[in-house]
């Protein structure tokens, strides 16, 4: 699949090389097949040193002699890294963002190029638990999407959608998902330090319930709303917390927040501020 191909990937940063870790580690990809271009050269002398891929400080040299060329920069650098690289990729290149926000009109417009993938990964993608949803142009033959579901599925599990659309909804929901979860865990041990418990048992305690939790939820056949009455007994602890929970709003808390992220990604894509914000 990647024979006599090269990676190239512009902007190296903690989910650039979560990707460069799982292609190489899963050997889907010779490490010496891949480029990492940064403008630091101690960024580039530790991904060399740890994985041991080829490096570059110059984006147009990243993006001439990748084929595949993978933008993992941050959204601001956007602006200066698309100039750059315009007219440097062959017309059978493959182009495949993970930047949050931006569309494919703007990457398409910015690079002169058609063939684009567009993903949204999430941070759990750095220990290959993450998942991924992504879309691609028609301009993407049928061999560079199966090159495209091989690169992302590195990071995890991964979703190909048809419309462009749900990328926004994916980044409000499972790519800000863990903050979400890490909020919810940083509630429940503070509540356990107040109840008594150390810290460190809190965070044990709180860790693994969330762990099993998952996992009895993936491995079972029912919704998670059956899963949720199982362990809730009338009159008993559960209800009387969750009773609780449902009269402070939790649910239409978690729900307007996710809506607000899914609105700011569509601002983000179309250059908006906060101030555009509909909430």
């Amino acid at each position: 699949m990647f024979t006599d191909k090269t990676i190239s990937f512009i902007g190296s940063g903690v989910m650039g090389e979560a990707m460069i870790r799982g292609l190489v580690t899963q050997q889907i990809i010779n490490a010496g097949q891949i480029i990492a271009a940064d403008p630091h050269p101690d960024r580039l002398h530790y991904l060399y040193e740890r994985h041991g891929v080829r490096t570059t400080r110059d984006n147009r040299e990243a993006a001439e002699e990748g084929h595949i060329i993978v933008l993992s920069i941050k959204p601001q650098d956007l602006g200066h890294v698309l100039p750059e690289i315009r007219g440097h990729l062959r017309r059978h290149d493959l182009l495949l963002s993970i930047i949050a926000g931006a569309p494919i009109r703007k990457l398409a417009d910015g690079t002169a190029h058609a063939a684009v993938v567009r993903a949204m990964p999430n941070t759990p993608a750095q220990i290959g638990q993450g998942i991924t949803v992504w879309t691609a142009t028609p301009e993407v033959n049928e061999e560079q999407r199966k090159q495209a579901q091989l690169i992302l599925g590195s990071l995890g599990e991964e979703i190909l959608m048809d419309d462009e659309r749900y990328l926004d909804m994916a980044t409000a929901l499972s790519g800000s998902g863990p903050g979400y979860v890490f909020m919810m865990m940083e509630a429940m041990i503070d509540a356990g330090v107040h109840l008594g418990f150390s810290r460190q048992i809190a965070t044990r305690l709180v860790t693994q319930t969330i762990k099993g939790s998952v996992a009895y939820a993936e491995q079972s056949d029912k919704h998670v709303a059956e899963l949720r009455n199982q362990v809730t007994s009338p009159g008993g602890t559960t209800a009387e917390a969750l009773y609780h929970m449902d009269k402070g709003g939790l649910r239409t808390v978690i729900s307007r927040g996710i809506w607000a992220a899914y609105q700011r990604s569509i601002a983000l894509g179309q250059g908006k501020g906060r101030e555009n914000l509909d909430l």
